[in-house]
């Protein structure tokens, strides 16, 4: 069986148990809702990063800056060569948006773990309801942030109907045909349109994983993404409702298959549906494209 383009990104439970003493990792369970994860139990050793408070601006609509992700390193007692375990709730949407953005800001080594909280849980891992402290450090970003991490709507609407380029809308089919705005688990948003994003090939995050949250075979993978247009040649975007979901197939991309270039619109349909005169498609009506300015 063929390895995952970037392997030493993901780690087993088993890699983990064996490092919970490491000194050289840092292990960070990254959660939408702490009070129904993390404060009930979590990896022993394992630190917080609250998805809404750590990871994005608390007052725009954005993630954190530059600064802010040093002053969250720094609080977290991270140098630049510290080893980065992450993991977090809801099938580590969110941990895969933290290392994202920790991507973005050049942390160099990231990794996540395979399976997830749900994995160490069912298999009796060590487990904690105590918070871990650690001792400050001053981190600084070593790089400037790779913005071709990211793409922005104007980004979007240029490359709409572009051969070389390819949109992956991950959210569920009945998201992407426009009979809901949003799943009915999960906090609406406020798109007043629902919909998708024209030319978009409609691949569900899920689909990338097993069913114990583990990532599905290399070869799985390939066929999965190339049966739907989406091959290496191009440049992809992806996107969903608020970025989450869609950081999480980025780093399937990415990483395991090893696309060179892969964007994620963090603004996803919460912006696109919310926006003024962009195109939108939905399942049996019309594309209305706006008119040129």
């Amino acid at each position: 069986m063929a390895e995952y383009a970037h392997p030493h990104v993901l780690v087993s439970t088993e890699w983990l148990a064996g490092h919970l003493s490491d000194p050289a990792v840092r292990v960070l369970e990254v959660d939408w809702d702490p009070t129904s994860a993390y404060e009930l139990g979590h990896v022993r050793g394992a630190a917080l990063v609250d998805w809404k408070r750590d990871i994005n601006d608390t007052v725009r609509r954005d993630i954190l800056s530059r600064e802010q992700f040093e002053g969250l390193m720094s609080r977290l007692g991270v140098t630049p060569d510290t080893t980065l375990v992450l993991y977090g709730d809801m099938r580590n949407w969110f941990a895969a948006f933290a290392f994202w953005t920790f991507e973005i800001y050049g942390h160099r080594d990231i990794r996540l773990l395979n399976g997830g909280r749900r994995k160490w849980f069912e298999e009796g891992r060590p487990v904690s309801e105590e918070a871990p402290s650690f001792t400050t450090t001053t981190y600084r970003a070593s790089a400037e942030p790779n913005l071709a991490l990211r793409q922005f709507l104007p980004g979007v609407r240029l490359i709409l109907d572009r051969a070389d380029h390819a949109l992956v809308d991950v959210r569920s089919p009945a998201e992407f045909s426009g009979e809901i705005s949003a799943p009915p688990e999960y906090q609406n948003e406020g798109a007043q349109r629902s919909g998708h994003i024209p030319g978009a090939a409609n691949i569900p995050w899920a689909q990338a994983i097993q069913d114990d949250d583990t990532f599905r075979p290399v070869e799985e993978l390939r066929e999965l993404y190339a049966s739907r247009g989406i091959t290496p040649d191009r440049s992809v975007v992806t996107y969903c409702r608020i970025g989450e979901r869609s950081s999480h197939t980025w780093f399937v991309l990415t990483h395991l298959l090893g696309y060179p270039h892969v964007a994620n619109y963090d603004g996803s349909w919460s912006e696109w549906g919310n926006s003024v005169g962009v195109p939108v498609e939905k399942a049996g009506a019309e594309i209305r494209q706006a008119a040129p300015a």
